[in-house]
């Protein structure tokens, strides 16, 4: 009986022992200090806005839209030429042979397919300059971010279009971009060349392409 007292008794003892040792490091010792939090400081620019609106890259759209517009207009010329042709290849079914009229349609989508080749370069081309363009801008701007979240020591700076809600406070994109304007006041657009259309694109195969109209039909003997 004494044994099978113990033996009940000698788990609460121990408890009570754990218990007691327990309040007794808890007053000793201080509890472990959670590590210190860290001052959270939060920047919102709104890159789009400056893209948008700084003096650079309105300079740049300026100088785009520019050579855009003398593409446009060698492009016209180059068409109107082209519908010129095609009327005369029309007015000539008559007097010409199949064979000759085939060969002439030929000929008339070769120039076709040489103009489509051509507006395809200068656009890519245009592509090509404005994204160099902005990518400077983008460099300036981010070094300008840098430099401002370093001085207000700011742990985050995040993207305007990221965000649903936000304090304005935290908005520093007019500073941004009075200091973009500062830096980079102008922007010479370095314009890459349209690659030439002359010859079919490198593992194209010279099919006979279409002609204009349909070659009349051979006049009986």
């Amino acid at each position: 009986m004494l044994l099978k007292r113990i033996g009940l008794a000698l788990p609460v003892f121990l408890l009570a022992l754990c218990c007691g040792i327990t309040a007794a490091l808890a007053q000793q010792a201080p509890p472990a200090a959670p590590a210190a939090p860290t001052n959270l400081t939060v920047l919102v620019v709104d890159v789009q806005s400056l893209l948008q609106n700084s003096k650079a890259a309105k300079m740049v759209r300026q100088q785009i839209e520019q050579k855009r517009n003398e593409y446009a207009k060698d492009i016209s010329h180059q068409e109107e030429a082209l519908r010129q042709e095609r009327d005369a290849l029309q007015r000539q079914q008559a007097s010409l042979s199949a064979e000759a009229m085939n060969q002439k349609g030929r000929e008339f989508q070769q120039k076709v397919n040489e103009l489509d080749r051509n507006v395809q370069s200068k656009r890519q081309a245009l592509e090509k300059s404005n994204a160099d363009a902005l990518e400077k801008i983008q460099q300036s701007m981010l070094k300008i971010i840098g430099e401002i979240a370093k001085e207000r020591k700011a742990n985050l700076v995040f993207q305007r279009s990221d965000l649903v809600l936000y304090d304005q406070a935290f908005d520093v994109t007019d500073s941004v971009l009075q200091k973009l304007d500062e830096e980079l006041p102008t922007l010479t657009v370095d314009f890459v060349a349209p690659v030439a259309a002359n010859a079919p694109a490198a593992g194209s195969t010279a099919t006979t392409p279409a002609t204009p109209a349909a070659a009349p039909p051979k006049k009986k003997k």
